[in-house]
């Protein structure tokens, strides 16, 4: 083992000068890398709270000069907001919910159980994660178009029960867990269903809230799918929403931003909710 030089075994001036600078050094760069990455929610959130003749002064400033809450006591009546949040809530959710649940019995199937094509399926699953969405689009709003599930929650809903990249996701951590739990549950006589149920979604518990997360934020934040299978605002969602703010010529950024804070909150609330899992998942999840 290397021993340590003198001038840090004694404590050096110097050398703690220079530690010290350079601690202070990467204090101040990664200030500045965070102030850069929060700039444009601070500029939403501040401008939210300002008057849209404020929002649209130039030059523009960071600091509102005029505070107001007449944005976020608009936005109610501008549009069917809370009609939209709710829709938002049904629709990110469920989707959420259904696709993990499909998603994690696909992974198990293709992680722990041996059976022919297994590695077959799993390349077309890889193949299907690197197809862009707009390539199925039309054809999947044709398919639903005959099947009478235009504007309706089913419609948006069920195609994406499951997902190539949840699978993928999953598998990969399903492969890093340790085997001896399931052969002792086989050994006692356990089916696969209550190995799978009881022993493995347990232990995946970091993985399934990181890819719920992953799942609820896309489709919270999903404009294009909401927008093509919705007419009205019977079952239009929050971006589509807030989307009506932004007219060919007149754009109300101040209800624009206010309603994207308010969009924000639910999926901040959800991060902070399980941010040690979604590290964890994240840090675990392995590529075999």
């Amino acid at each position: 083992m290397t021993r340590p030089s003198a001038a840090v075994r004694h404590g050096d001036p110097r050398s703690r000068a220079l530690t010290t600078a350079w601690r202070v050094a990467v204090a101040v760069a990664a200030l500045a890398i965070a102030f850069a990455v929060l700039l444009p929610i601070i500029w939403m959130v501040l401008a939210s709270f300002r008057p849209e003749t404020d929002i649209v002064t130039s030059p523009p400033t960071l600091w509102p000069r005029a505070f107001t809450l007449d944005n976020y006591r608009e936005i109610w009546h501008a549009i069917p907001f809370a009609g939209l949040y709710r829709n938002t809530v049904v629709f990110a959710g469920s989707v959420t919910v259904i696709s993990l649940f499909f998603d994690s019995m696909a992974a198990y199937a293709l992680a722990r159980l041996e059976f022919k094509g297994r590695n077959a399926i799993f390349v077309i699953i890889l193949v299907m994660l690197m197809l862009p969405f707009q390539i199925t689009l039309i054809p999947l709003y044709d398919l639903l178009n005959h099947l009478g599930l235009v504007n309706t929650f089913a419609g948006m809903i069920v195609p994406r029960a499951t997902n190539a990249f949840g699978i993928f996701f999953l598998r990969q951590f399903f492969l890093a867990l340790p085997k001896d739990m399931e052969e002792a549950a086989r050994i006692d006589g356990a089916s696969e269903w209550r190995i799978y149920w009881q022993i493995v979604l347990p232990l995946a518990r970091p993985a399934l809230l990181t890819l719920g997360l992953f799942h609820f934020q896309y489709n919270w934040n999903d404009l294009l799918w909401p927008l093509i299978m919705t007419s009205n605002n019977d079952h239009a969602t929050l971006p589509a929403g807030l989307s009506l703010f932004m007219g060919q010529h007149v754009t109300q950024y101040g209800m624009l931003m206010a309603g994207a804070v308010l969009s924000l909150l639910p999926v901040i609330l959800l991060f902070l909710l399980i941010q040690r899992s979604f590290v964890q998942g994240i840090a675990t999840t392995g590529i075999k």
